[in-house]
């Protein structure tokens, strides 16, 4: 009776959007479909899910498999699958980082204190007596009138840099404890690069990172996937590396710097520090140029079929790698089976609707994302759909596995009006939008919809809730926590029956069901808001 007096005041459309909250399409989003992705996704029999492997074949096939029997259409032409040119390379270094000084020299071990990788094609890289220089943060940012390379001639060099930005140490500076996109490892190895350095090395500090040694040490083991380029990336610097917190102290010790050195380059005004150092090293490489796919399927609008909402989710994890306690195999359940399996249970909820969306949906399923966003990037430089026509991006990555919340977490808040879209499907669902608690780890910029931001487009992360429903307070952020120490990109990483609670990520994803389905009948296109980075690429 409600909802007929709201509809007779309100319209079809809003009668619509009423009835498809508690209709087939909703109820079509459960723990038992999701529940079965999940396994088949993260199990052994898939390797880990890394690009170039028999893993991939098993993964874009499935997903293939299932858009096709949803009835979607191919995403791409005649084809459920987007090439997505790669090459692998497996980067050894041939022995131990030296570092010299008119002192004497530090010999810093493999793994335990520093990783190093190129992006060069080539079968070697050579770095002999490179100078080192302390620069800061590796930033260039004329908005907030730093510059770290002030005066710095780089070329031949290897700059050693602070990981995050002067906001993680100083809430006056950048965005405060949020971090900005100058604070992505991701922005100081291509500054480097603009830069013309030899080399960069970051310092890694588990805070201010986010993530522990064994995170970096794990992810730099095995080889890394890059997009192909025409100069073989030359353009990159030979060197890309990170050390301990304890191998840099070492190093400017050697140097007979101040061990404040790092306290003074968190002030404006900052100039770099040439160490009067050297360091030298071979890097052994294994290169396989390859094709890996995106899978994309669309359920096409009814009126408006131009225009397109997407939803992303990577399929990738690591495969098979170093071995912890025994297994090789980085199943990545969590990450990301469970936003994989997401986009698979909102497909079929779309297209259970009783009437076709005004507007398209395309279900993107991209690779690559381990490696560097990969086929986000791709997709979003070689669209299906001209990117001024796509509404919006909403990406699944890293779903709630411990139940109900009362609260849902959007990461990145205050971007765009997509906030507010959350907002009412949260509040549909008697729930509250929660802002992220950990914004200096910079976790807009560490997936999908990160590629189609920088091409305009506004993105929808979401994260878990945190106040959890049947617990005391802190008990959802210690889950959180648990993860991330524990099992976050490691073999520990997998489906258990026993322990995860599927409920909570049903809602959530019910409720990116709701956004969705709002933007995919409407006319209008969701703004950045002001102060968004973002704001000027969509004009």
């Amino acid at each position: 009776m409600k909802a007929t007096i709201i509809c007779s005041l309100a319209g079809t459309l809003l009668c619509q959007q009423l009835a498809a909250q508690d209709s087939a399409a909703i109820k079509a989003i459960n723990a038992e479909s999701f529940t079965s992705h999940i396994k088949i996704l993260a199990s052994d029999a898939f390797e880990g899910r890394k690009p170039f492997t028999r893993g991939e074949d098993s993964t874009i096939q499935y997903m293939a498999a299932q858009f096709k029997q949803l009835g979607l259409k191919p995403g791409n032409g005649n084809s459920y699958f987007q090439d997505v040119p790669m090459v692998s390379i497996g980067s050894k270094p041939a022995g131990n980082l030296v570092v010299k000084g008119a002192t004497g020299e530090v010999s810093l071990q493999y793994l335990d204190d520093f990783v190093a990788a190129t992006r060069r094609v080539q079968e070697q890289v050579s770095i002999k007596n490179s100078e080192l220089v302390f620069a800061g943060y590796g930033i260039v940012a004329p908005e907030y009138n730093w510059n770290d390379y002030a005066g710095l001639d780089v070329k031949g060099k290897t700059v050693i840099v602070l990981i995050n930005d002067p906001g993680f140490a100083d809430s006056t500076l950048f965005k405060g404890r949020t971090m900005s996109y100058y604070g992505r490892w991701t922005y100081k190895f291509e500054e480097a690069s603009r830069r013309g350095a030899t080399g960069i090395i970051i310092i890694h500090e588990t805070a201010a990172a986010s993530y522990p040694w064994k995170v970096v040490r794990s992810g730099w083991s095995n080889s890394k996937l890059h997009l192909q380029t025409p100069d073989n990336n030359m353009h990159r610097t030979a060197l890309e590396g990170w050390i301990t917190l304890d191998a840099a102290g070492k190093i400017f010790q050697l140097a007979g710097v101040s061990p404040d050195i790092m306290e003074k380059a968190r002030v404006k005004g900052f100039k770099p520090v040439d160490l009067h150092l050297q360091t030298s090293l071979v890097i052994n490489n294994t290169i396989k140029k390859s094709t890996s796919h995106n899978v994309l399927a669309i359920l096409p609008g009814a009126t408006r079929p131009q225009e397109c909402i997407v939803y992303s989710a990577h399929w990738d994890h690591f495969g098979i790698g170093e071995p912890v306690k025994g297994d090789s195999i980085y199943n990545g359940a969590v990450d990301n089976a469970t936003g994989t399996a997401g986009l698979l249970e909102l497909a079929t909820a779309f297209t259970k609707l009783p009437q076709k969306p005004a507007r398209s949906l395309l279900f993107l399923s991209v690779t690559g994302e381990e490696q560097g966003l990969l086929g986000s990037e791709y997709y979003a430089a070689h669209p299906t759909f001209a990117i001024e026509k796509i509404v919006a991006d909403i990406n699944l990555d890293v779903l709630n596995t411990f139940g109900r919340t009362k609260d849902i977490t959007v990461i990145g808040y205050g971007q765009s009006e997509l906030d507010e879209y959350a907002q009412r499907a949260a509040a549909r669902q008697g729930r509250i939008i929660a802002r992220e608690a950990n914004p200096e780890g910079g976790w807009f910029f560490r997936s999908d919809h990160f590629n189609f931001a920088k091409k305009g487009v506004p993105g929808l992360y979401i994260g878990p809730g945190t106040d959890a429903i049947g617990h005391e307070a802190g008990w959802g952020k210690e889950q959180i926590a648990t993860y991330n120490r524990l099992r976050y990109h490691s073999p520990a990483d997998e489906f258990d029956p026993a322990t995860w609670v599927m409920d909570g990520m049903v809602e959530d994803i019910r409720l990116l069901f709701d956004v969705g389905y709002h933007l995919s009948n409407e006319s209008s296109f969701p703004k950045w808001k002001a102060g968004s980075e973002f704001k000027a690429y969509r004009k």
